[in-house]
């Protein structure tokens, strides 16, 4: 199997675990390259169901290996929770079939303290972000005052960059209670203990497995809508969440890479604050009666759309996709009609791709195109040819809109209801 990018085409949440998890099988190193816990992956496998933040979902795989890059950022006290908890289930976590960047920057208790108190303080701005810490730890990291993961290997390192960070903390956040620093160090110096056989130059070790003929499966966190500099600023997150940023985040050159994926679901999802041009309320109300779209890593109501070309047009243009994998195709079963926006209209102006600007995007008004849905179960289909005529056309037509081929179509959350193209998927570049 080829090197390949998975990337999310909206705003997160499209079920680039599920395709994630099934591509596994045909590769050999799952690589998670940006974003932090505010990410989360749900993977059902043999009727269990796994919820992942910061684990590349190849660790529920026996025989892969898994890394955790450079551009990731890591709370180790809240990753460590979920390793155990995949132990508990039988999941083998080890050195042997996990590796760890030591140039991987940490979320530490203040980092969490200021991302929930500078939300706050937005009032009715807010962003709504998770209050995770991933944004004041990617701030660190771009002011060159983080830490590291090869930092808590080293107690005096890490107690001497803690207490000169905290003070540093303290003097800027007035009103905002300081986490304690005892506490912190016994906690990440344990942490760091446990992690440091896992730890690597993750660089070195990608680029000598793919030397040495290994395939690579890059896991995208969230969606291209929130890249921090692509996507509907400011309602982004921190990191680069497109196909270069798996290149920056993990050490791999673009020249690399074989194929680059894009994720979308059969309608647009969005959590959070931030303009969703097609968002409907009763559509919204449909799914969530159905026991859809709530967020794996909040609990979150998900708001829901029709399906937007205007932006899988555009993340195709900053991605690159080679073919797109469409899930969640069955949530539309039922329906007598499913309508594709086209197009926005923004000021009596057609626009084809999104503006630039978050403020222009919320006032845009999506031109839409309507077709006939199916009321048939799809959940059962094995190829293309199960799909029921009706489900075929809208595939068809979202391809001849944003021409870009599908290489996967999910009807289902199991690993079981997965439609793959064969002809598609091994086109490569």
């Amino acid at each position: 199997m080829p090197s390949i990018i998975i990337v999310g085409t909206q705003w997160g949440d499209e079920g680039k675990g599920k395709v994630v998890d099934f591509l596994t099988e045909s590769t050999d190193i799952v690589v998670r390259a940006q974003g932090g816990s505010n990410a989360g992956h749900t993977v059902y496998s043999d009727g269990q169901k796994y919820v992942l933040h910061l684990m590349p979902s190849g660790i529920l795989w026996p025989d892969k290996r898994c890394v955790i890059g450079n551009g990731v950022v890591i709370d180790p006290i809240g990753f460590l929770g979920e390793v155990d908890g995949l132990l508990d289930k039988g999941i083998q976590v080890t050195p042997d079939n996990l590796r760890i960047s030591h140039a991987a920057h940490v979320v530490f208790p203040y980092h969490r303290a200021m991302d929930l108190a500078l939300e706050a303080r937005r009032g009715d701005a807010q962003l709504g972000t998770t209050g995770r810490g991933i944004g004041p730890a990617y701030s660190d990291k771009i002011d060159r005052c983080g830490l590291r993961m090869n930092d808590l290997a080293n107690t005096e390192r890490l107690a001497t960059k803690v207490r000169t960070r905290l003070a540093m903390f303290n003097g800027a956040s007035e009103g905002i209670e300081a986490p304690d620093l005892d506490a912190i160090l016994k906690d990440y110096s344990a942490a760091g203990e446990r992690l440091a056989p896992f730890l690597t130059n993750t660089v070195t070790y990608l680029n000598g497995a793919m030397r040495a003929g290994k395939s690579l499966l890059f896991e995208g966190a969230q969606g291209a809508y929130l890249d921090i500099d692509h996507g509907t600023y400011p309602f982004v997150t921190s990191s680069n969440t497109t196909a270069g940023g798996a290149c920056t985040g993990s050490g791999v050159a673009p020249n690399q890479i074989d194929q680059v994926i894009g994720v979308c679901k059969a309608y647009t999802t969005r959590v959070g604050a931030g303009p969703c041009v097609t968002e409907e309320g009763d559509f919204s109300d449909r799914l969530h009666a159905m026991g859809r779209e709530f967020g794996a890593t909040t609990g979150r109501k998900r708001r829901c759309g029709w399906i937007d070309v205007v932006m899988l047009r555009f993340a195709k243009m900053v991605n690159g996709f080679n073919s797109f994998a469409m899930t969640n195709l069955d949530g539309l079963d039922g329906l007598d009609e499913v309508r594709l926006c086209t197009a926005y209209e923004l000021d009596g102006e057609r626009m084809e791709t999104p503006p630039l600007d978050a403020e222009d995007l919320e006032r845009c008004k999506p031109i839409y195109e309507t077709m006939e849905g199916w009321p048939d179960d799809i959940s059962g289909a094995q190829s293309l040819d199960d799909l029921p005529t009706k489900a075929r056309r809208y595939l068809d037509r979202i391809t001849e809109l944003v021409e870009t081929p599908f290489s996967i179509v999910s009807v289902g959350p199991d690993r079981k209801q997965t439609i793959v193209a064969p002809d598609v998927l091994a086109a490569g570049k």
